[in-house]
């Protein structure tokens, strides 16, 4: 079992709460962070600091357990970073016979590899500590030599940390700070064990902290065993990621989901897109559905080798696939600051998924769309899960192709007159072939040819499908529950409605969804 404080002789406190808003101004950005660090920032870019990155400045941070709080997309691995610097920065060295110093613990390969990166080009500035990742689905015999070599700091997946820990690979004496990432969705991936076992594992004497974008229960409850007198640092608070980013629900007949999402990725206009399904098969299946209808769509799920993961997704890093279909857990270690608009073709189960879904778009100050295709029957859960997200979501029909048209015709002109305003305009050699070109010819039939060109050419026609009013649907929905309540007052509590044969009430509804996926 855990180390609780009752066990090692300390009273047990209640975490402290700190909470932060706003932003810092550019001469005060880089005030209480090391120099190292402070360095390799301006040499990124930064113009600001988060929230979550200012509160772990404060000097009550200094020397505690840290729980912090923030929606994805906040820049909570910067933020830890900055809290574990000091101590590297003092004790830079790891020679022979000691183990690592820190252990960072995250749900997916991908984070780790995510981690892994970011913490690299923040410490480039302290060269003696070096960052490795051990994750399931590499090399084993490679990963032990990579630390025998003594790594400062190791980030890795539960499952293989501890298998390194087991065979003596990892030297857990030496250990002063561990963390957990993303701790709500190692519990919900069934971690629990392996953390404990690794928990357990390191020395008594140790900081501990908690990365996650929400704390339910039983992460709190496991917190506060192995944590000690913990700071709570809240930098944005469910929903507030968010405000960056336009929320809509499309209402869709069960048999129209891949009619309104074709007519959803035209709109796109070729921009990076995250298409959210459960099961990963259907990231498969559905990804060579859309590349037989011209688009440019590939898989992630868990089902792939390491190597094809990895590969995927610097193709989606890159843009030269700009679409991608992946399962929520594939998708919880995507780190694309240019994600223009996340699809969820099948809708969020709870608040906490939806929360993590959209925030793989509208990152680093960028706007960015949370677009939902919602099948009648699921209309009231999903309001129920954006309510718990704290999130208002405007509801639409799907798109019709006559509207697809429109929006492509009218982002066309924009650009076209964007370029007569331009303040750079045309030479003198242009403007004397487009005299030529005028002669004879009426301007406006030149005009519009020419804007037929500068249309972008669509992988396939927009699909029809039929609009589906959300606030008529709602209604038709609270008439049914009017009716049904009735019935059951005139026939007794003990009577049911007839509702059809077979296991389930929406059965078919579900497996048209199910099997549209493959091709025909």
């Amino acid at each position: 079992m855990l180390r609780c404080a009752a066990q090692l002789g300390l009273p047990y406190r209640a975490p402290h709460f700190l909470q932060l808003d706003g932003s810092m101004t550019t001469t005060e950005l880089f005030e209480g962070v090391p120099a190292p660090l402070a360095s390799a920032m301006q040499r990124r870019g930064f113009s600001t600091l988060t929230a979550v990155q200012r509160a772990v400045l404060e000097a009550e941070c200094e020397g505690r357990d840290l729980r912090i709080s923030s929606q994805t997309g906040s820049g909570k691995t910067v933020a830890l970073g900055i809290a574990l610097a000091r101590h590297f920065i003092a004790a830079p060295t790891h020679g022979p016979g000691t183990g690592p110093s820190g252990l960072i613990i995250v749900p997916t390969r991908e984070l780790a590899a995510q981690v892994r990166e970011e913490l690299r080009w923040l410490y480039e500035e302290i060269p003696a500590l070096r960052v490795e990742v051990v994750t399931g689905g590499m090399d084993l015999w490679r990963e032990r030599k990579l630390l025998a070599q003594k790594p400062g700091l190791v980030v890795g997946t539960p499952g293989r940390l501890l298998d390194h820990i087991r065979n003596g690979a990892i030297d857990c004496s030496q250990v002063e700070h561990v963390v957990l990432d993303e701790a709500d969705q190692m519990f919900d991936m069934g971690f629990r064990e392996e953390l404990e076992a690794i928990l357990e594992a390191l020395p008594s004497e140790r900081r501990s902290h908690l990365l996650s974008a929400t704390f339910p229960p039983q992460v709190r409850q496991l917190a506060n065993r192995f944590q000690r007198d913990a700071l709570h640092l809240e930098g944005t608070r469910l929903g507030a990621a968010n405000e960056d980013i336009e929320h809509i629900a499309h209402l869709v007949r069960p048999n129209e989901w891949y009619a309104a999402l074709v007519n959803l990725l035209l709109l796109t206009d070729g921009a990076r897109c995250l298409v959210f399904v459960r099961r990963r098969v259907d990231t498969v299946e559905l990804a060579e559905r859309l590349a037989g209808d011209g688009f440019v769509a590939l898989p992630l799920s868990g089902d792939l080798a390491q190597g094809q993961r990895t590969r995927t997704l610097n193709a989606f890093r890159n843009g030269s696939v700009p679409i991608l279909v992946a399962t929520d857990v594939a998708a919880r270690g995507i780190d694309v600051p240019d994600i223009n608009t996340v699809i969820h073709l099948e809708p969020p189960s709870d608040a906490e998924m939806y929360t993590h879904r959209s925030g793989r778009t509208g990152r680093a100050g960028r706007k960015g769309r949370s677009l939902l295709i919602v099948p009648p029957f699921a209309q009231r859960a999903v309001e129920r899960a954006l309510y718990g997200a704290r999130v208002k979501a405007e509801w639409q029909p799907a798109p019709t192709p006559d509207k697809v048209r429109k929006a492509i015709e009218k982002r066309a002109r924009r650009q076209v007159r964007a370029l007569l305003d331009a303040e750079t305009g045309p030479t003198e050699t242009q403007i004397s072939y487009a005299a030529q070109l005028l002669e004879g010819r009426d301007p406006a039939a030149v005009v519009a040819t020419l804007l037929r060109f500068a249309m972008p050419a669509l992988p396939r026609e927009p699909m029809p499908v039929n609009a589906i009013d959300p606030e008529e649907e709602r209604k038709r929905s609270r008439a049914r529950d009017e009716a049904r309540f009735q019935w059951r007052n005139k026939q007794g509590p003990n009577q049911r409605p007839n509702r059809g044969p077979g296991p389930g009430r929406f059965q078919n509804a579900r497996s048209s969804r199910n099997s549209a996926y493959k091709k025909p």
